[in-house]
Parts: structure tokens; sequence; C-alpha cells
């Protein structure tokens, strides 16, 4: 089922989850409303990292309680605490760190990797992501043929005078959803179509920073692989650059890949 914009980023301390047709809450809602959650609490600054472990999968048919903590606030930097729960088990936990904003020296030495402009992609659309997709070469996460481990696709969205902790947000919630697929791309036969068929996957950490502010009203593209799958974990990584060729966000993933065992 398709969802909006303000959907996404709907109730922060206490309310609904997305219908996306699926039993289990996705993380990237969690990411996305956790982010203008510290935001809100922390009014005079923006919102620099977040790392957030998953140890249990939420129910949508569960409203989805945000305890929020400033653990520290000083003048430039603060942390920020934020327990995601359902009838008192934890969801999610974050640690949230914030900063004022700061002139210093720039250095920008990442390179976007070579792959034309955003009209060069192939129209995607995904029900989990509410943006204007174009996926670098068409690459198909659900393809089950081997690939290599990497993954780009451009992404906007109309987000109008937003503050920037909603495109800091829809950003979050944008970084969480292709890693597994990605991960998966050197394995003959199996996709990220084959989670809850013959795969067993979850997101068991995400971490991502902001190095400079995001605009997605125009063109970001996200860059990512996966360099290791192992112990029934794959790990992936990637870097979001904006228009200009600049890094503006990095993150990471750790997730959970197993074989579902016949009955």
């Amino acid at each position: 089922m398709a969802f909006g914009l303000k959907d996404l980023i709907g109730c922060l301390e206490s309310g609904d989850n997305l219908d996306i047709g699926y039993h289990r809450v996705f993380g990237g809602q969690i990411l996305a409303q956790m982010i203008v959650a510290a935001a809100n609490a922390s009014p005079d600054k923006v919102v620099k990292s977040i790392n957030v472990l998953f140890p249990r999968e939420g129910d949508t048919s569960k409203r989805m309680e945000y305890g929020v903590n400033k653990l520290q606030d000083g003048r430039t930097f603060g942390t920020t605490s934020i327990i995601a729960t359902q009838d008192d088990k934890v969801i999610s936990a974050a640690t949230i760190s914030m900063h004022a904003a700061e002139e210093s020296a720039l250095h920008r030495s990442a390179a976007p990797p070579s792959v034309g402009s955003p009209e060069d992609g192939t129209p995607t659309e995904n029900v989990m992501m509410p943006f204007d997709i174009r996926v670098v070469d068409g690459v198909d996460l659900a393809d089950r043929g081997v690939g290599p481990a990497t993954y780009q696709m451009w992404l906007r969205a109309d987000v109008g005078d937003a503050p920037l902790a909603t495109h800091q947000a829809l950003l979050a919630h944008a970084t969480d959803l292709t890693i597994i697929g990605t991960a998966l791309r050197p394995f003959e036969g199996v996709s990220q179509a084959d989670s809850t068929v013959t795969l067993h996957t979850a997101v068991t950490s995400h971490s991502l920073w902001f190095h400079q502010p995001v605009d997605l009203n125009a063109w970001v593209l996200l860059s990512q692989e996966s360099p290791v799958v192992a112990n029934a974990r794959a790990f992936g990584r990637g870097d979001v650059f904006n228009a200009a060729g600049e890094v503006v966000a990095s993150y990471a993933q750790e997730s959970m890949i197993r074989s579902i065992t016949p009955q």
C-alpha cells in the first residue's frame, strides 16, 4: 500500500506505524521518526549522527512509543538517547549526536561514481519509498542472477520548505531499504525477493552520519556496497552525494541473513 511523506513523519512520541502491507515495522520508519524527535528536543542543534540497534522486530498492529532522553546538552554538542518500545519491550535503541552549526575548513576528497545523471537512470517505483527514484543501470535487486555487491540510485522528494530534520529523516528512511539486497547480489539464485520465503533477513544495526545539510528537493545519489557476508551477517556501507558531487552523508548497516529451514 502506498503512502505519502506526511505519513512517514507522523506521530513521534506515540503513534501508529506505516501500513506497508507487512506485519513487521520497517526500520527506516523508526530511523526517520527518531531523527525528528531528537531535533524537536534540541531545536538549537541539528542531528550529526544516529546509531541504532534493532534487538526485536516491531508489530505494525501496535502503537510505537518513543522515549526521548537528553543525556548531555552542551553549547555546541549534545547527546540524545531514544528508545522505541511496544508493550514495554524494546524494539529499537538509538544514540543520536547533535551539533550546533559551526564555520570550519572543508575537505572533500571523495568523488562520486561515474554514473551519469538522474535522467540516465531507470525510473523505479517502490512502495516503501515515497520518492522519485532513478536506479543506475536499471539494477533490479529482485533479480536472482549474479551481480556485483554494489548499487546506486538517485532520489528526490517534494519536501518544500520543510525543516532540515525532515530532509534528514527521509534520507535516513531511504538508506535502510536496499543494503540487504545489495549484499545478496553475488549469490546465484537468491535476492531480496526471497526474504520471508527462503531467507530470514533483519537489520540488526544501522548508523548514519550527516556531514553537510541535505536538500531532498534536489537529486541526491546513494552509492553503496557490501564488502562482506559472513557468519549469517551482511555488512554494507554507502555515501550520499548532492548534485554538486559533494558527500553530504554516509551510512553503514549490519543485518542478519539466514536460510529458512524447510518444515
